[in-house]
């Protein structure tokens, strides 16, 4: 798959998570194979006004070629100065976030609100296309608002006409959030209509569902989002599937447990060892879902101070 000049070496993304996403996850997650991992969603305005907290979020060190970052916003001329600045601080993709359905971002008629202002949409890619010229703009959106106003395909239409180079869509609208299935066939519907890459999201739990996706919609790529939570694994177990439509064995606990420790090295590395060791929470309980024992170490986690007290913690699972 191709974006713009940028050649990806397979079709297998991760997805953009706030909070999730970050430079350690991202390290990890190409580790695994993934083509390429998009950061979490950066607001236009906190870039314009160099807020530290933004800025700490586009540390890119030893991260591997291409880097994708998301921006947000709803002001075609505020996003276009943001993705300038991602782009002078090491972006080789700007992606811009349609998609989201929190309220928060909704409420200010960002994210998933603009698929009820196409036109507004379409100056947004147009504005920010103009701003970074060499640099592929790609954008993330869903099915529609709701079920009565599903516009995916239009919507498509109109971001690739502005100069999207690829497009990724999520088989929800706005109003289902991640609840209930998604569907599969917009994707194929959005895929017909235009002639850049697309990129299908949601439901991807496994690596059948992966081949499904690209297999029934016909899309170029396949982006992993919630199926990726303390499970990197799933990128190179997709990849071996598409290559010889057989399982790889699953992660033993000794290797969830040293990916999970590697993960908080990583953030603390990043982000000092208080915000590390809080953030490390949610992910330890990701990578330790189902191992024996683990309900009891989420506790004594969810307690914890210091690096090597989760680190500890953790290895008393072995």
């Amino acid at each position: 798959m191709q974006i713009g000049p940028i050649k990806l070496s397979n079709p297998v993304i991760a997805a953009p998570m706030a909070g999730v996403t970050d430079r350690a996850f991202r390290i990890i997650a190409r580790e695994q194979g993934c083509a390429l991992a998009v950061t979490e969603m950066v607001s236009d305005l906190a870039l314009l006004y160099a807020n530290p907290r933004t800025y700490r979020m586009l540390d890119f060190r030893d991260e591997k070629y291409p880097l994708s970052v998301q921006i947000f916003g709803s002001n075609p001329e505020t996003m276009a100065k943001a993705a300038a600045i991602v782009v002078e601080r090491g972006a080789h993709i700007v992606d811009i976030n349609m998609g989201c359905p929190t309220p928060k971002i909704v409420k200010n008629g960002e994210g998933s609100a603009l698929m009820k202002n196409p036109e507004l949409a379409g100056k947004i890619v147009e504005a920010v296309v103009k701003a970074v010229p060499g640099t592929p703009v790609t954008v993330k959106f869903r099915k529609g608002w709701d079920e009565e106003s599903v516009n995916a395909v239009e919507f498509a239409r109109t971001v690739v006409a502005a100069g999207a180079s690829a497009i990724a869509i999520h088989g929800r609208t706005r109003s289902q959030f991640y609840s209930g299935k998604a569907d599969w066939q917009i994707i194929g519907q959005v895929k017909a209509a235009v002639t850049v890459p697309v990129i299908g999201n949601g439901d991807v739990w496994t690596p059948q569902d992966a081949a499904r996706l690209l297999e029934t919609t016909g899309c170029d790529g396949v982006m992993v989002g919630r199926g990726a939570l303390g499970n990197p694994w799933i990128f190179r177990q997709i990849l071996h599937y598409l290559a010889y439509g057989e399982e790889l064995p699953p992660p033993t606990t000794q290797e969830r447990i040293a990916t999970a420790i590697r993960h908080l090295e990583l953030m603390v590395e990043s982000k000092g060892e208080q915000v590390a060791v809080f953030e490390m929470r949610k992910h330890a309980a990701w990578y330790t879902k189902g191992i024996r024992g683990a309900a009891r170490i989420r506790e004594v986690i969810n307690q914890s101070r210091t690096q090597q007290e989760i680190v500890d913690v953790l290895k008393s699972l072995l």
